[in-house]
């Protein structure tokens, strides 16, 4: 591969992320409870310590950490406490983590010369849906206490390699050793003419082993359960309306789709699955046989889409309808608005980075939406 010298973006942004990283470093070391516990422990890596041990929440008082198996001791307990899940700081905290980290890839990409065609996009699709299936590894590793009444299959610390945000590292890497490996082989040998679709292809046999994985638990074990009506209604609705809402679209829309074509399709798609398999979960859990009645949203959006709901409409009306159902009206109306930024002209003078773009709108959709039907079609 061609040597390049690195240039002065590439430098800054460096120097940027290594000085981030120091200032956490030293912050954490010089004033433990303030920089520690009281953000980094507290909001990223607290919550993951908590969900990793199947405890309602940890507690940190001055450098000791205490699980909590109580909610109402959770409530009761002095700050800083960290629940399983996500909080609006740590959700920015990640957003600016993605945006930082997609300007490496970007130059990685350059520099590698890959991603000046959409076909980036299809064969990295099924990495997408594996990282939401390996979330569902976890959640069937956590039903082994609290609901099977024995010992996790995946313990501390390992499980941890599969709970976010840590599994997004983790997939991150999965995929680069792909990518660069398929790369390398399809340019350096006759193996491979294109690495498109190798890549695919081992994307599609990893998520294949995932779900056959998980099928296994759910025909030996009592605590997992196969409820195929998730999955079926998820598919089916998200791409309903990706149908009608993608021919509006075009039809009245024109300037929204004319950038992306198919492949702003396939993202609509995805979070579609996202929104349909919240409203599903949330709301209809129960009556779809999910064994433990609705699921419990971790994400701080959709608690406000409910506070919404029920503040706009009366409660004889959101007795038959749900509460959550704005949510997929947001992730569609959001969709629509990202994907117009997608014009011809950015696709021709910046392929990779629209590329890697539309990559990273569609992970973001269609991995937590490809982790919330696995987990209801589970049961767990």
């Amino acid at each position: 591969m061609t040597s390049f010298p690195e240039t002065s973006a590439e430098r800054t942004w460096t120097a940027t992320v290594l000085a981030v990283v120091a200032a956490l470093v030293v912050g954490s070391l010089l004033f433990t409870d303030t920089v520690y516990g009281d953000f980094i422990w507290h909001y990223f890596w607290g919550p993951v310590y908590a969900d990793a041990q199947g405890a309602q929440c940890a507690v940190w008082s001055g450098g000791a950490v205490e699980l909590v198996f109580n909610k109402a001791a959770c409530a009761a307990a002095s700050e800083p406490v960290a629940y399983p899940g996500y909080t609006i700081v740590s959700e920015i905290g990640y957003a600016v983590t993605l945006l930082g980290s997609l300007v490496g890839v970007h130059f990685f990409l350059e520099r590698f010369r890959v991603g000046e065609r959409l076909n980036l996009l299809y064969a990295l699709f099924p990495f997408v849906l594996l990282g939401g299936a390996l979330r569902v590894v976890e959640d069937a590793n956590n039903a082994t206490e609290l609901f099977g009444n024995v010992d996790p299959f995946i313990s501390y610390p390992l499980n941890t390699l599969i709970i976010s945000p840590v599994i997004y590292f983790v997939m991150f890497a999965v995929t680069l050793a792909a990518l660069v490996s398929t790369v390398l082989l399809a340019r350096r040998t006759d193996v491979f003419d294109d690495y498109h679709r190798p890549l695919a292809a081992i994307g599609t046999a990893i998520l294949a082993a995932n779900v056959l994985g998980l099928g296994y638990l759910a025909a030996t074990r009592d605590y997992v359960q196969f409820i195929p009506v998730f999955t079926v209604l998820t598919l089916g609705l998200a791409t309903v309306i990706t149908a009608v809402v993608w021919w509006a679209a075009r039809r009245w829309l024109p300037s929204v789709t004319s950038g992306t074509e198919t492949a702003g399709a396939l993202i609509l798609w995805g979070h579609a699955v996202d929104g349909v398999a919240n409203v599903l979960g949330l709301d209809w859990g129960a009556e779809l046989g999910y064994p433990r009645g609705d699921l419990v949203s971790k994400h701080p959006l959709n608690e406000y889409i409910v506070d919404a709901t029920h503040a706009l409409l009366p409660e004889s009306v959101v007795h038959f309808t749900g509460d959550t159902w704005p949510f997929i009206l947001v992730k569609v109306a959001a969709v629509l608005l990202v994907l117009s930024l997608f014009d011809e002209q950015l696709r021709d003078e910046a392929p990779r980075y629209t590329t890697l773009m539309l990559v990273a709108v569609l992970a973001v959709g269609l991995g937590p939406g490809t982790r919330d039907m696995l987990r209801a079609t589970f049961g767990i």
